[in-house]
């Protein structure tokens, strides 16, 4: 009887490892010996010194040992120390309280002004949707800005990236966009961004207007890649909790490229090989997964303007290239437009939206294909305009086009504190049209 007893709770019991220890930590990897669990999966880390427990996160696996990626820097942690399992999926707090808030990677509140009430927990990876549940997208989103609503025209639900090199204007652009656009609420990720711009952004580009509809999610450069790496998805998560409450979501990210070297630098800490400039295989899959959760939904919509820096300004560089082949438009922003003093920087002509001619009204569509015909046929003529080489009446065209040019380009600049109304965007390019 007693036997029996015995062989029932050995059937019975779990022969797994609920707590493990650290064997050795490389770089900011840390390996150790159990305990039992899966990708994914949120480990706490006993520092002895102070009694207290960091966190980390399960990225994969090496022989019998297990890889961890801490959220937080690595320092008071050594060999022996403690490894336990908490069993769950990293979760973000959301709540209709984050409106005016600034949080950091893992929801919690940076800004000083309290805990967030009334939180419900998403898990950060979010849930795959049916692409077959998903409506058209038909139904323009004004953003404010002449040259975007006018010639590169968005709709809810849409994907689009602003490509730039550093200093071109991307910030300020992006803090415009968050002034004017038509949407409920906006969600903002700055990923990577120096300690200094945070505030800077909030004061300067945002302002206090677009604050009070606006979340931000905020990874400084100086954190770990982890933390970097879980701002964008911490942001689109949060952005999820809105469109299920049945709103049309603006999601800001700045910028991929950062989020992508976050990547790059988890991957290759814990073993994969390096592909093109030194980026791992697994960011070609992170990057459309991350990306395709924004769009168009039956409940609520998430549109997404994603910046994308630009390394030497190469536009076909590695993350540019895949980034571009899976949104829907692109905004390019040039060094060269920015050098002629003409803000926002955008080049219309490397800039598409692949949506446009589906939901804008047919005079909207030919004065836009007019104006871009125009800078087409001024852009492939500006030489010889400029060093004085052109008789007028030689190209009657081109006559056409320099009597229009300087009012093409004074409708396409705006000062930062401007917004206009998409219908008083398309007057005023159906008069330059005509």
């Amino acid at each position: 009887m007693e036997m029996q007893k015995v062989h029932e709770v050995i059937r019975n019991s779990s022969l797994y490892t609920y707590m493990g220890k650290i064997d050795k930590i490389v770089g900011t990897t840390v390996e150790s010996t159990g305990p039992a669990c899966n990708i994914g999966d949120v480990c706490t880390i006993e520092i002895p010194k102070s009694g207290q427990s960091m966190k980390a996160e399960v990225v994969g696996f090496r022989e019998n040992k297990v890889l961890l990626m801490p959220y937080e820097e690595i320092e008071g942690i050594g060999y022996g120390s403690a490894v336990r399992n908490t069993g769950d999926k990293l979760k973000i707090p959301v709540s209709e309280e984050l409106i005016g808030r600034t949080v950091d990677p893992l929801g919690m509140p940076i800004d000083g002004k309290g805990p967030v009430g009334n939180v419900k927990y998403y898990p950060i990876t979010g849930e795959r949707s049916n692409p077959m549940e998903r409506p058209r997208i038909d139904t323009v989103i004004q953003m404010g800005v002449k040259a975007i609503d006018g010639l590169l025209t968005i709709g809810k639900g849409q994907r689009m990236g602003i490509f730039a090199g550093s200093g071109v204007g991307k910030s300020t652009l992006m803090g415009m966009i968050a002034k004017n656009v038509k949407a409920d609420v906006n969600v903002i990720a700055l990923v990577g961004e120096r300690s200094r711009e945070v505030v800077e952004f909030i004061s300067r580009d945002l302002g206090e207007e677009g604050l009070k509809r606006s979340v931000l999610v905020v990874a400084t450069s100086n954190q770990s890649a982890m933390m970097r790496a879980k701002c964008t998805l911490t942001a689109t998560t949060i952005a999820e909790y809105f469109k299920d409450q049945g709103l049309d979501v603006l999601l800001m990210m700045d910028s991929l490229t950062r989020f992508a070297m976050a990547s790059r630098e988890i991957g290759l800490s814990i073993g994969e090989p390096p592909v093109a400039r030194g980026y791992t295989p697994s960011i070609y899959s992170d990057l459309p997964k991350l990306l395709e959760r924004s769009g168009n939904f039956e409940k609520g919509s998430i549109t997404g303007i994603y910046t994308v820096l630009v390394e030497g300004d190469d536009t076909n560089e590695p993350i540019s290239d895949t980034v571009r082949g899976i949104i829907d438009g692109h905004i390019m922003l040039s060094r060269k437009v920015a050098a002629r003093n003409h803000y926002p920087a955008i080049d219309i002509l490397s800039s598409i939206s692949r949506l446009m001619n589906d939901i804008v009204l047919p005079e909207h569509k030919e004065a836009a294909n007019k104006i871009r015909k125009y800078l087409s046929v001024y852009e492939n003529n500006l030489d010889l305009v400029s060093i004085g080489a052109y008789k007028k009446g030689t190209n009657k065209e081109l006559d056409d086009v320099l009597l229009r040019i300087d009012k093409i380009n004074d409708f396409l600049r705006q000062k930062t504190d401007e917004s206009f109304t998409l219908q008083d965007t398309v007057l005023r390019m159906i008069a330059l049209a005509e």
